[in-house]
């Protein structure tokens, strides 16, 4: 089946279910049909927004397929974008388990399918059973540390090159893939947002870009960006 905006879904979420959920795969069948049951399985179109900082918890969010965009906003309205979230994470869950506002703002960045399950249906879940407990506390861990280290790689960089080429760095880890002209990636974040990500203003990402490429260290073609000279970024976060 299809959504209105050429996602492909699966009736029986079973895809959602190993991807998104994968921590709770490896309960019991009856704790799984009972987990199943919660939830609501929703096509949210790109610049969606499914929930803003401050607002009370409603509930977890399932990231079955898409991309979504973590932002939070300083008192003067600057933003800084906390994380990008892939498929097959979980958002919400350390409000919706302590009860306390969600800390940042969740937008698609594109077409995504996600599974939605009501906050006391959730805590209703976990209260029932201990195994999904030690799931989900194994879950906010890990994005603790993630936290942390994204922290330290940001905040100890001494300049803004530093910090695009530790990202650019993070995405051929992540996404790259090697071809004969260099490490390929598909760039769908804007100038903005790529500001956002690493703490500085749009104007320095285009300006650094277009440097990057002047050294030969990066080419970009429309959406598509070539990691020319992986080394070179790799000296620059280094020294």
């Amino acid at each position: 089946m299809h959504s209105p905006y050429g996602l492909e879904i699966s009736d029986s979420c079973t895809t959602c279910r190993v991807r998104s959920e994968g921590y709770f795969c490896n309960l019991d069948e009856r704790m799984i049909a009972s987990f199943e049951a919660l939830k609501y399985a929703t096509v949210f179109p790109k610049g969606a927004v499914l929930f803003v900082e401050g607002q009370s918890p409603r509930g977890v969010f399932m990231l079955c397929a898409g991309r979504v965009k973590l932002t939070t906003c300083s008192s003067d309205g600057k933003a800084l974008i906390a994380r990008i979230a892939e498929g097959g994470e979980v958002l919400g869950m350390s409000a919706a388990v302590s009860g306390r506002p969600y800390m940042v703002t969740a937008e698609t960045l594109v077409p995504c399918q996600v599974n939605f399950i009501k906050r006391e249906d959730f805590l209703g879940f976990l209260k029932e059973n201990g195994a999904a407990c030690l799931r989900v506390a194994e879950h906010l861990s890990n994005n603790y540390h993630s936290a942390v280290e994204q922290s330290r790689s940001l905040g100890l960089s001494h300049s803004a090159s530093e910090k695009l080429a530790k990202l650019m760095l993070e995405w051929c880890a992540k996404n790259g893939k090697e071809t004969d002209k260099g490490i390929s990636l598909k760039m769908t974040l804007t100038h903005e947002e790529i500001a956002q990500l690493i703490g500085a203003s749009r104007e320095t990402v285009t300006r650094l870009l277009g440097d990057f490429k002047a050294k030969g260290l990066i080419s970009v073609k429309g959406s598509t960006l070539i990691i020319c000279n992986k080394p070179a970024l790799i000296a620059m976060v280094s020294s």
